[in-house]
């Protein structure tokens, strides 16, 4: 019976789902021109799955995008935007 109950938290310990985490990063935009500018990145980005908040200033020509690791990328979050007609990258 020991064993057996052993084996059952062992299953459920290696079973288990790897917790994701939640990142934020800033993306450089290039060129917005316009204050309607961020409305179309900010649709672009809520498009990706696993995106959460999401802050865009036409005035820094930058967005803030927090996202789940485990549904998306960076690299997912700079192609929406260009996709869109801004170019983007991770702000150093």
């Amino acid at each position: 019976m020991k064993k057996l109950s052993a084996m059952f938290v062992l299953a459920a310990l290696f079973s288990s789902p790897v917790y994701a985490a939640t990142k934020t990063v800033t993306l450089s935009v290039s060129n917005m021109t316009c204050a309607a500018c961020p409305i179309t990145v900010k649709k672009a980005l809520s498009k990706v799955e696993g995106v959460g908040a999401i802050e865009v200033s036409y005035e820094k020509k930058e967005a803030l995008v927090t996202y789940d690791d485990a549904k998306t990328n960076v690299e997912a979050l700079t192609k929406a935007i260009e996709g869109a007609g801004y170019p983007s990258q991770l702000k150093k």
